[in-house]
């Protein structure tokens, strides 16, 4: 593509705007923000700023829009597909510091904030005002307007929805600098095409969100949780479908294997509750009275008793509470950390397919001879998995992950499964994408960018570009 090689006019221009302190230039960037929290795609942008405000994002983007200067707006850097890269160099706006909380309206029971604030900040604060905001995505450091440009989901969302559901309005800067109010407080709208639904999870292609209005539910009295372990993965997620069937209504349905436990322990230096079985279901179940979340969850235990599992261990003092979910919130770190590089495949299948997926990437790793690790979400079909690298020399790695990945991404389409449940597509899925939407559908995406971006230079090269 053919944008502005960035040049001292240019850092001259940032600077007038936002002060010398706020740019940077060369090796003042940081290497962590060449690439995100995966890796494997990295690239410096050409200049680094800082903004503080709307008002700043807003002169930024207008100069950009003007120069046709390539402009990538990032948050904490967590994303694992490469969307916050800066492929073709330019601009880089770090966000990170609009990270105010500017209201809390508990007669609307919203939330609004700046892009910048963390999830963990934002949990921690509702919960001081005895609200609760439901999404819950496994990193908790990252931001919040990386999570509605990903659409994140998380553990909750087999009872609560994901990201998207929350949103009740945005603000967002477009690409030519323009400042554009979508959705607001109102519960429901039907006015005109929903503009704030298409910006959540278009992963900072279409616009940079600069302020979120939250939807909040109150916060829930009481959450217990089940371990349970059982033979065989075919066994525990093959019970899935009945606990769904079973109208208990869990909060997260979760599935995990022996192996990855294993790393979680080593890598935390403490022990989970068990570690003897092959898979595990972790359950959760929370309300406001006691009676109704007991009879729930002995619902689906005496269902999981009878499926064949090996024993049901109820997760309801704080030590056990920690054990449990510290390992399941250091997963991926600690399968990172047992390995010299690795990549995910982040699909998302019907429910009553995650058993069928998960068996063939056990086929995979005997096929290709390359360590496969997976959990995820099984309630709602969303899996990760893991391909480690682990002594491969480095063309022997990527032939493997090629040819792992294709093989995934094509038993995905057969079992009517997409290709990301929540990470996004970002640069490094892009192909896979590409090979699962008709020419029609890429060609309304297309347009639909360029309704928004005329001259591509808001995050290009991402998603289908």
């Amino acid at each position: 593509m053919d944008y502005k090689k960035i040049d001292a006019g240019d850092v001259e221009y940032l600077i007038s705007v936002l002060g010398s302190e706020r740019v940077f230039t060369n090796e003042q960037i940081n290497d962590d923000f060449s690439h995100d929290e995966m890796g494997g795609i990295s690239r410096k942008p050409d200049v680094l700023v800082e903004v503080l405000t709307t008002e700043e994002v807003s002169k930024i983007m207008k100069y950009a829009y003007a120069h046709k200067i390539p402009v990538v707006a990032r948050g904490s850097g967590t994303g694992l597909v490469g969307a916050s890269v800066p492929v073709y160099g330019g601009i880089m706006i770090n966000m990170s510091k609009m990270n105010r909380i500017l209201e809390i309206d508990e007669e609307n029971l919203t939330l609004t904030l700046e892009p910048g604030v963390l999830l963990m900040e934002l949990s921690a604060f509702v919960e001081e005002h005895d609200l609760f905001y439901p999404p819950d995505p496994g990193e908790k450091s990252a931001t919040i307007a990386g999570n509605i440009n990903t659409n994140a989901g998380g553990m909750r969302a087999v009872k609560y929805g994901v990201t998207r559901d929350y949103v009740r309005g945005l603000e967002v800067v477009l690409p030519n600098g323009e400042i554009l109010e979508v959705g607001g407080k109102v519960v429901k709208n039907s006015s005109g095409y929903s503009i704030k639904d298409l910006i959540c999870g278009s992963e900072g292609t279409l616009g940079i969100v600069t302020k979120a209005i939250l939807k909040l539910i109150p916060l829930p009295k009481k959450a217990i949780s089940l371990l349970i372990p059982f033979p065989s993965l075919d066994m525990a997620i093959g019970t899935v479908p009945e606990i769904v069937k079973s109208k208990a209504a869990p909060t997260a349905i979760e599935f995990m294997q022996r192996e990855v436990i294993l790393a979680a322990e080593e890598y935390l230096g403490k022990k989970f509750p068990d570690n003897s079985s092959d898979a595990y279901l972790l359950l959760t179940f929370d309300g406001n009275i006691r009676d109704e979340i007991e009879q729930a969850y002995e619902k689906v235990a005496d269902i999981c008793l009878k499926e064949g599992a090996c024993d049901v261990f109820i997760v309801d003092t704080d030590e056990r509470k920690d054990s449990v979910w510290s390992a399941r919130g250091a997963f991926l770190e600690a399968v990172k950390a047992s390995t010299t590089d690795m990549d995910e495949c982040d699909v998302v299948v019907p429910r009553n397919k995650v058993a069928e997926f998960i068996k063939f990437t056990h086929e995979l790793q005997d096929r290709f001879q390359v360590r496969i690790r997976s959990f995820g979400h099984a309630g709602d079909g969303n899996l990760h998995v893991y391909v480690l690298k682990d002594a491969l020399s480095e063309d022997a790695w990527k032939k493997k992950l090629s040819e792992v990945f294709e093989a995934m991404y094509s038993k995905s389409r057969e079992l009517s499964g997409l290709v990301s449940g929540e990470h996004g597509i970002g640069f490094a899925k892009k192909a896979y994408m590409l090979e699962q939407y008709s020419h029609e559908y890429v060609e309304l995406m297309k347009n639909i960018k360029l309704a928004f971006d005329s001259r591509n230079i808001l995050n290009p090269g991402k998603i289908f570009q």
